[in-house]
């Protein structure tokens, strides 16, 4: 089922909401993402099924995306996993929010800015090997999926158990339908 308002690829400028599609992907897929993926984890942390959210730092949808989740923080457990199509601001972003000692506040304070047209968080070039290697593992996975725009959701549906993924910013109560919860 197609629910996303948008999606930014691999060499896009930030597009204009351009229509997402949901993604064929399977159970091994969330088994990998979930083995693999290196994010920062916010919401209800108990949660004992994540949602997996793959993102640059530099996509104005995923911002979107980020501000329509908060609402469910309360029910929901997300893995915000950053990856970076590009090697400038996205990866030094990206290592930035990994490293981040308040994710939710570093998030946050980020796609406000960007959001606001004006860039996003200011991170240092001079990036922690570790760090550069995870965005890097990260961008490499999402490829691995047969994926080339994000945001791209990997969870599994609360009520059927079902793996769901969907590939766009979607409102929040699209979000809650994916999701299984209410």
């Amino acid at each position: 089922m197609a629910m996303g308002v948008g999606a930014c690829s691999k060499g896009d400028a930030p597009p204009a909401a351009a229509p997402a599609a949901a993604a064929p992907i399977g159970a091994s897929s969330y088994d990998t993402v979930a083995a693999t993926a290196k994010g920062f984890s916010v919401g209800a942390l108990m949660s004992a099924q994540p949602v997996y959210v793959l993102f640059d730092p530099q996509c104005p949808h995923c911002g979107h995306l980020w501000n329509a989740s908060l609402p469910l923080h309360s029910k929901v457990k997300f893995v915000w996993v950053p990856i970076a199509f590009n090697s400038g601001k996205s990866l030094a972003q990206a290592a930035a929010l990994l490293s981040a000692s308040n994710p939710v506040e570093a998030m946050t304070a980020h796609e406000t800015s960007l959001l606001a047209g004006t860039g996003g968080m200011s991170a240092s070039s001079s990036i922690a090997p570790e760090l550069e290697q995870a965005v890097k593992a990260n961008t490499q996975l999402l490829v691995s999926l047969g994926v080339d725009s994000v945001p791209f959701i990997l969870a599994k549906n609360r009520r059927t158990g079902e793996v769901v993924s969907n590939n766009g910013a979607m409102p929040t109560a699209a979000l809650a339908q994916l999701l299984g919860v209410e």
